[in-house]
């Protein structure tokens, strides 16, 4: 999950003017994590993220259009606990076997005075597609003078149901909504 994801729309929140064309930027893995929390039997939160993760923005600065895609290796799931991982991986929760990759894919961005507010895309996982907004927490572009380079990154947020996605294992014991938090930077290509 997209996703992710997202480094996108920075480039029309303080960056410098650019060309007519799309500015392509790519998700920096190094920089970029996916964070997902569900309750667990009603007690505790259980907290977990994906360790592999890439992806593109591509943006045209003068009409705010863009597009945003980024993809998850489900088996990189890490909750910290070695069984539970082995639990998350298999066909009860994220079926990584038959469905290695989770999807998110953007192509409408919000912007409320040139700051950006939300990505409207799709989300697959486990085989199926759902609508999924990513809310904007903060945004923002930078010039790396050292490394030479311009780097766009902020944090998102967004919740799935996984029910939507075939996940009922352990329903109503395992939390159905699934809090997803995604910190990403990305790179001017």
């Amino acid at each position: 999950m997209t996703p992710q994801a997202i480094a996108l729309a920075a480039l029309l929140t303080g960056a410098a003017a650019a060309p007519a064309a799309p500015v392509v930027y790519t998700i920096d893995a190094a920089h970029t994590q996916v964070h997902w929390e569900a309750l667990h039997f009603g007690t505790s939160t259980q907290r977990g993220r994906f360790a592999q993760l890439e992806g593109h923005i591509a943006i045209d600065r003068d009409s705010g259009d863009g597009e945003v895609s980024i993809s998850i290796a489900t088996a990189s799931v890490s909750s910290g606990v070695a069984a539970l991982d082995g639990m998350l991986r298999s066909q009860h929760f994220l079926a990584s076997e038959d469905h290695p990759t989770a999807y998110f894919v953007a192509r409408r961005l919000r912007f409320e005075a040139a700051e950006l507010q939300e990505l409207h895309g799709e989300f697959t996982l486990r085989g199926v597609s759902r609508p999924l907004t990513l809310r904007a927490r903060r945004f923002v572009c930078r010039f790396d003078g050292r490394a030479q380079r311009e780097v766009c990154g902020g944090d998102f947020e967004t919740e799935i149901v996984r029910s939507d996605f075939g996940s009922s294992f352990g329903l109503p014991f395992v939390g159905d909504r699934v809090r997803v938090l995604i910190a990403v930077e990305g790179v001017r290509q």
